[in-house]
């Protein structure tokens, strides 16, 4: 499913010509014709026949109103500009992994794209990035705190640094490196973080000062898979929605402003009782919001309102060590997969919210590098396979790399038709057409410096970013900025 993001010219908003259309309330379905007055912080101005004028969040409306909103600004708004693109949670606006950038490099240079910058204070984990209004958002450990960092995008320099969680390596499986592995989400001003041990707190994203936190063990009965919490938060209109899992809360969403309980997942329980990793996705079946969640031993969708459950399918995850991989809904299908040998599998939900398999196979064995839709191919890592190329349809492999420089555990990032695949054991990226006519390289070139702090067991698992013409690389404490605008 794709989320879509409006983008603003920073400091100031867009006012569009009036356009009237029907408009659609995602979660309860109810639609009012208005006229299109203008989009600003995240909201979209409407004008009603009768002339009044209402504000509401572009979050809660239909995937079809936030695509015509998108589209309409990009007519007004500069991809490339100051502040202009946000990239404010894990896999990105969409939620697909896939950048909304356009007119990047498609070839590198020998040694690789500009360096602009190198930050250093980043702290152990691997943390994902976000990057929201020229300021880019990640968490690492430091001595025993865990914290987020606030960077300057336009210098590399350093805007706050909070603390919000401890972190004493202890309870969860820190033989590959400690600190934070999921990936900080910023929303109407705030930034909301998941520790390893399963503190989540809402921060300011001015100046980092704590605004509330929980604890997803002590509060909510919360147990993490082994290598402890690692889902990124998930934010919608009112609610911030995490999987403590447990027997009693195995999904809950809070009120986003003050962490007050709105709901608790039921008619389910978890294999297990193990949170497990993956991070929630929404989507809009049969005039219904959802919310899908992967645990080890099945699929999940919940109902946005109530967090009751609508549908499951079965999954074998319980036979390997993590489940990790994002859910890709597209319409009514859902992709899933897994590695240490589970494999993959589409499903479709019937009008009636039943879900059924298209296909299931072992094509695509994906254990934390991310898998990317893209048109009606997906490209990821898969254990003994390398980078994929897969068939969404057929579930078929259409082509794959293998090589020093492609290994089973490679994250990897989508922009203007690129991939751009880490490989996370020499820290090398490269840059390839996404394409399934077959693999075709366009440029090459490791990430230099990389950490000496890293466990020797780690690697350089955080995911590639792209937005606003610029590449972000993280290892641990170290994170690397360069320029791939096309000039």
């Amino acid at each position: 499913m794709k989320r879509v993001t409006i983008f603003l010219l920073a400091g100031l908003f867009l006012t569009l010509p009036l356009q009237a259309r029907t408009w659609k309330q995602a979660a309860t379905g109810k639609e009012i014709v208005a006229d299109l007055v203008k989009v600003e912080d995240g909201k979209v101005h409407l004008k009603l026949a009768d002339g009044r004028v209402g504000v509401v969040e572009i979050i809660s409306l239909s995937l079809e109103d936030q695509e015509f909103i998108s589209q309409q600004s990009a007519t007004t708004s500069s991809a490339g500009s100051a502040g202009g693109v946000n990239w404010p949670q894990f896999r990105g606006p969409h939620r697909d992994g896939v950048s909304p950038d356009e007119n990047l490099l498609k070839e590198w240079p020998s040694d690789g794209p500009e360096k602009l910058w190198v930050y250093e204070g980043a702290g152990l984990g691997y943390s994902g990035m976000a990057a929201v209004d020229g300021k880019l958002y990640t968490m690492g450990t430091q001595g025993d705190d865990v914290t987020v960092v606030c960077v300057d995008i336009a210098t590399g320099s350093e805007v706050w640094k909070s603390g919000f969680a401890k972190d004493d390596q202890q309870g969860y499986n820190t033989g590959w490196g400690h600190g934070p592995r999921s990936t900080p989400t910023v929303a109407d001003g705030k930034v909301y973080a998941l520790g390893p041990k399963g503190v989540l707190a809402c921060l300011s994203a001015e100046d980092g000062k704590k605004v509330w936190s929980k604890d997803l063990v002590g509060d909510f009965g919360g147990k993490a898979g082994g290598w402890g919490f690692s889902e990124s938060p998930f934010v919608e209109g009112d609610k911030v929605v995490i999987g403590p899992g447990g027997s009693d809360s195995p999904v809950v969403a809070l009120n986003k402003d003050t962490g007050a309980k709105i709901w608790t997942a039921s008619g389910f329980e978890v294999g297990g009782g193990k949170a497990e990793y993956a991070t929630t996705v929404p989507v809009d079946l049969n005039e219904q919001r959802q919310y899908l969640r992967l645990f080890n031993n099945q699929l999940v969708s919940l109902d946005s309102e109530s967090g009751e459950l609508l549908w499951t399918t079965s999954w074998p995850g319980d036979k390997s060590p993590a489940v990790i991989p994002t859910p890709i809904a597209d319409g009514n299908e859902v992709y899933i997969s897994s590695g240490y040998g589970v494999g993959s599998k589409l499903v479709e939900v019937s009008s009636s919210n039943k879900a059924e398999d298209v296909w299931e196979n072992k094509t695509m064995k994906n254990k934390h590098g991310g898998i990317i839709k893209y048109g009606d191919h997906l490209y990821g890592s898969s254990e003994g396979g390398g980078l994929i190329c897969q068939d969404w349809k057929s579930g078929e492999m259409v082509w794959n790399e293998k090589g020093q420089f492609f290994g089973s555990t490679d994250s990897v990032a989508i922009a203007d038709g690129m991939i751009y695949c880490l490989n996370d054991a020499s820290g090398t990226l490269t840059l390839a057409e996404a394409s399934p006519d077959g693999f075709k390289q366009a440029g090459q070139f490791k990430m230099d410096p990389q950490s000496s702090q890293r466990n020797p067991k780690g690697k350089v698992w955080t995911y590639p970013l792209v937005i606003g013409g610029k590449l972000f690389l993280k290892d641990q404490e170290i994170v690397i900025c360069y320029d791939v605008s096309a000039k």
